[in-house]
């Protein structure tokens, strides 16, 4: 093994970095998506919906690397009530916020719990 953890192996980014340039293509991507999902109605046109929800996928698994949040996203989107809700642009917040929240520091493969040792004292 190479070190990493299997949740960093999962939800890592591939090695891409989040710059403003990929965050905002990222944000319009999911947005045009959702407009246009919205703009086609409930029902959708002859499999417009999935072809934009499988562009929204690729698109912006290509710009933020995949997280494992874009495959209910992209489900969710094929039941056809819902799929007028926001939520390509939702997952697309949620995958920036949880990419930019700083990652607790690798260990060396050393899983061993750390003790505190506090001594008993009276309180009178």
């Amino acid at each position: 093994m190479d070190g990493r953890s299997w949740r960093q192996r999962l939800i890592g980014n591939g090695g891409l970095v989040l710059t403003r340039s990929r965050i905002k293509a990222a944000y319009a991507v999911a947005i045009a998506t959702d407009v246009l999902q919205f703009g086609l109605g409930p029902f959708g046109w002859a499999f417009a919906d999935e072809v934009l929800d499988v562009i929204a996928l690729i698109v912006t698994t290509r710009l933020l690397g995949f997280h494992p949040l874009l495959l209910p996203t992209f489900i969710l989107e094929l039941v056809p009530i819902i799929d007028v809700l926001p939520t390509w642009t939702g997952c697309v917040a949620l995958v920036v916020a949880m990419r930019k929240k700083p990652s607790p520091p690798v260990t060396g493969g050393d899983d061993q719990s750390v003790t505190i040792d506090v001594k008993p004292t009276s309180v009178t």
